[in-house]
């Protein structure tokens, strides 16, 4: 067991303040008057049974991102009590039973480890894609390790295989994930290369370095062949991801669906046509919209203004694209549609 020293309550008067939005989030009109967090809540979630929008829920706490660099510090069998007056949520620590009344003020908390604080979006449904290589970008321009082959001529390898591979740094770990390069991503509107989409393959520990270096497959997820590539795992961690809007405007489009085909639901991964370069940022949230449809009558021709239907959460950033989560969905979220600040 070790002591956490929170410090949410005290920070809450300030910090409502300085609020990431001039404008309040909406009340759910059937928003309860509390709510204890159970285990498998997320703070996306648990904003959702309150505001209209999940993604607003730094006002959940009345803290914004740059108030509590680590909000995630929430745990299952805490009461969170909404504040009508304010229109802000906050967490009761302390309830003095003979007067009622809840004392917002700096304490002491007994848990098992951070561990066990609740994430802010399903980690599950992001975490296979944290590491893996997901898109190699032209301006790189640095050759990537390359499978050669095996012992007795093999060409096709799969889990508990050895392979040989040149090129690969020494100095790099001994995991290695292997990865195909797959079809060129471009920008809708400029038509320029954005970078090649990477097709998993699976994960290899290395046996021996050198000139040509040794490595077992420790898991294979499609056959591998002679030709195929190999990049250092990524490092992402979960938490470090707080939902927000993005400070200026972003409107970039959807460019692919992680899978290869050409619909998406929700939970799917989708690839969006603006990266680092444009300001995205892990854990920027976006608005998703359809272009309004032309209808003609009488003769005449009318365009329908463009449809908000969905969300998506970025979680992972390169220079010229972005992945992101497709958290909420009421219309199937299709290739080239729109995703914009909201």
């Amino acid at each position: 067991m070790r002591r956490i020293i929170s410090l949410i309550c005290f920070l809450l008067p300030l910090a409502a303040i300085a609020a990431p939005s001039p404008i309040a989030p909406q009340l759910r009109p059937d928003a309860p008057d509390h709510y204890v967090v159970v285990k498998g809540d997320t703070l996306w979630g648990i904003a959702g049974k309150f505001f209209q929008d999940p993604w607003r829920w730094p006002y959940l706490w009345g803290v914004n991102k740059d108030s509590i660099r680590d909000p995630h510090w929430i745990y299952p069998g805490d009461r969170i009590v909404l504040d009508r007056q304010r229109g802000i949520l906050a967490r009761a620590p302390v309830v003095e039973a003979a007067r009622e009344i809840v004392r917002l003020s700096p304490h002491t908390r007994e848990t098992t480890g951070e561990h066990e604080a609740i994430p802010s979006i399903p980690a599950d449904a992001i975490e296979p894609f944290l590491s893996r290589p997901l898109v190699t970008e032209d301006a790189t321009g640095i050759p990537q390790p390359t499978v050669l082959g095996a012992r007795e001529g093999r060409v096709i390898f799969g889990e508990h295989d050895t392979i040989f591979v040149a090129g690969l740094p020494h100095d790099s770990g001994k995991q290695w994930l292997i990865y195909r390069p797959g079809k060129t991503l471009t920008d809708p509107q400029s038509g320029e290369s954005l970078g090649m989409e990477s097709i998993y393959l699976g994960s290899a520990e290395l046996q021996s370095g050198g000139e040509i270096s040794s490595l077992l497959i420790t898991h294979s997820a499609q056959e591998i062949y002679q030709g195929d590539r190999l990049m250092a795992p990524a490092t992402s961690p979960v938490g470090a991801y707080i939902p927000r809007a993005p400070d200026t405007l972003i409107k970039g489009q959807v460019i692919s669906v992680l899978g290869g085909v050409s619909q998406a639901g929700q939970n799917s991964v989708v690839v969006l046509s603006k990266g680092r370069r444009d300001g995205v940022e892990p854990g920027h949230v976006l608005a998703l919209y359809r272009k309004g449809e032309s209808l003609r009558n009488a003769g005449k021709t009318y365009m329908l203004p463009d449809e908000r239907y969905g969300l998506v959460f970025v979680f992972r950033v390169f220079e010229r694209v972005a992945y992101a989560l497709v958290m909420e969905t009421r219309l199937p979220v299709q290739l080239l549609d729109f995703a914009e600040t909201p």
